[in-house]
């Protein structure tokens, strides 16, 4: 099937780099699976996971609170706002970070307060079913 160059990188840095049989990532609009010889697109991610398969089957996983994905038929590039690898994820700091988030949207008063205290619960949501999944809870 051949295989695809994945480079994954954050303003903290690299966070992975090589190549994978398939990548899987949040897009805004969906999931997008990105297989070798893919045309070439340009959209923005959601919080969520990354997953980065490889030609044996092994799968790694990343968490991302969004930023750009850029795909080439023989590359991928993921441009995170922040992004963690999958055995990084703390399942109890995502489960209080979804509490605050939540409570934050309650007392959300103003459009801007709400849009803000929204858009927090989506991520602190999406680092929450990260982890579990990769605990397999889910």
């Amino acid at each position: 099937m051949g295989s695809i160059k994945v480079d994954i990188v954050s303003a903290e840095g690299e966070i992975h780099s090589g190549a994978a049989a398939m990548v899987f990532a949040p897009a805004t609009m969906g999931e997008v699976g990105i297989a070798p010889r893919h045309a070439p697109m340009l959209t923005t991610l959601k919080p969520g996971e990354v997953r980065v398969q490889s030609e044996d089957g092994k799968e790694e996983t990343f968490y991302i609170t969004g930023g750009i994905l850029e795909i080439q038929p023989n590359q991928v590039i993921v441009l995170a706002d922040t992004a963690l690898r999958g055995d990084q994820l703390d399942e109890a700091a995502a489960l209080a970070a979804q509490q605050r988030a939540e409570k934050a949207l309650e007392g959300a008063s103003s459009e801007t307060d709400v849009a803000r205290a929204s858009a927090e619960l989506a991520e602190a949501r999406a680092r929450y079913r990260a982890s579990q999944k990769l605990r397999g809870k889910r």
